[in-house]
């Protein structure tokens, strides 16, 4: 099977759980983790950055 390509570097993932307040769920017990809500607070911040971007 192939291996599917992460769209969200590491770095960023992590950045994003440090900011939202859940990065030591993370560290204790990995992505899986973490809930349903936190993981769409996370891409709903990601796509807040990215629009940021796409705007300067």
């Amino acid at each position: 099977m192939a291996r599917r390509r992460s769209v969200m570097s590491e770095s960023l993932k992590y950045e994003l759980a440090r900011d939202l307040g859940f990065y030591d769920k993370v560290q204790r017990e990995g992505w899986g983790g973490i809930t349903t809500k936190d993981a769409g607070n996370m891409v709903k911040r990601a796509i807040q950055m990215a629009e940021q971007n796409i705007r300067r």
